[in-house]
């Protein structure tokens, strides 16, 4: 009877990991939008030429 129990929820942490890895992704995107502005901003710009 334990069998049956067991094989009909093969993977009982799917379902509590699932807010762990919702944080995970969310802490990824904002470390990569910080690292993208960070790259705009110190970013060298082309040097101006005067065209007159």
């Amino acid at each position: 009877m334990a069998k049956g129990q067991q094989a009909a929820d093969p993977a009982p942490w799917l379902p509590e990991s699932f807010p762990f890895l919702v944080v995970v992704l969310i802490a990824a995107h904002a470390l990569a939008l910080v690292y993208w502005i960070y790259r705009l901003v110190t970013e060298k710009q082309p040097p101006r030429r005067k065209e007159h």
